[in-house]
């Protein structure tokens, strides 16, 4: 079972078991599952959706079972890790995740600016253009804001939860949260260098994706030492201020000067595009994800 690979990364960087307890929240009613999480004794809490049967869905969505079941487990593992064991926050990890060395060290960084800066509604550790030939392992330390929820490894406060749990979609729940009426012009933390990577090619999504990025993200390998770091320009005031003029300082160039090894000489750019045909013509040519959802 998938579930030991992950887990055993989570335990061997967890840095305290008070402050980081780990809830493994079972959806299926998978026996060797069940058996492998058991193994872990006290170290994990292992609760079980009780509802397994199969969802009334459209006739035209009867191939997509699989995501309905998806949404109701997440609405009520959240349920249970905030309305039963009350916690003040969560870490979303996927059992097809491997976590990085300073996982938790990065979020225990961010967690103060989740609390401070009310423009921002999450953390993850998830770059989705994080290809190894495509980020700066020099700069593992580097994080941004993004308006796009990367999922994948994210946190995510008690407060967001009451918010969306009263209309928590029966489907689809990452799209939805990708919606401009949950986003609410609020920006999620992302790192350079991914702090997860996912091994997960069997799936609901049967490997969407998976072949042409996915097991190509760089997963960071050195400790950076997030929480003895200055983080206060992340915050929104001063991430535009410093953010923005760089962006625009960038010569602008073609799509067809970024071939090859071209892009390396020419330091930071900027590619404008137009229209989502514009941007999904530039992302395929560079090899980053175009996927408009």
């Amino acid at each position: 079972s998938t579930v030991r690979r992950c887990l055993d990364k989570l335990l061997r960087y967890r840095p305290s078991a008070q402050r980081f307890p780990i809830i493994v929240s079972q959806e299926c009613g998978h026996a060797e599952k069940a058996r492998v999480i058991a193994s872990y004794g006290d170290a994990v809490a292992h609760i079980r959706q009780p509802d397994l049967g199969d969802i009334p869905v459209p006739a035209e969505h009867r191939k997509f079972q699989g995501y309905y079941k998806i949404a109701r487990h997440y609405r009520w593992a959240l349920g249970q890790v905030f309305r039963t064991f009350r916690y003040r926050a969560a870490i979303v990890v996927e059992d097809d995740l491997e976590v990085a060395p300073d996982f938790f060290e990065y979020f225990q960084a961010a967690f103060p600016l989740l609390l401070a800066d009310r423009s921002l509604w999450c953390v993850s550790a998830w770059n989705d253009n994080g290809k190894e030939q495509m980020v700066d392992v020099g700069q593992a330390e580097l994080l941004y804001r993004t308006d796009f929820f990367p999922g994948l490894g994210w946190l995510l406060l008690a407060e967001l939860w009451d918010e969306l749990e009263p209309k928590w979609p029966r489907a689809f729940w990452d799209d939805w949260m990708r919606q401009p009426e949950q986003r609410r012009d609020r920006s999620c933390i992302r790192p350079e260098v991914s702090r997860t990577m996912t091994f997960g090619r069997k799936g609901v999504s049967h490997g969407q994706f998976f072949d042409q990025y996915l097991k190509f993200i760089k997963l960071n390998d050195r400790f950076v030492p997030f929480t003895q770091l200055d983080l206060s320009y992340l915050k929104k005031e001063e991430y535009e201020r410093s953010f923005l003029p760089k962006v625009y300082a960038a010569p602008e160039v073609r799509v067809e000067e970024l071939q090859g090894n071209r892009r390396r000489e020419l330091g930071a750019v900027r590619l404008q595009y137009s229209s989502r045909g514009s941007f999904q013509a530039f992302a395929k040519t560079l090899g980053v994800m175009c996927n408009l959802k």
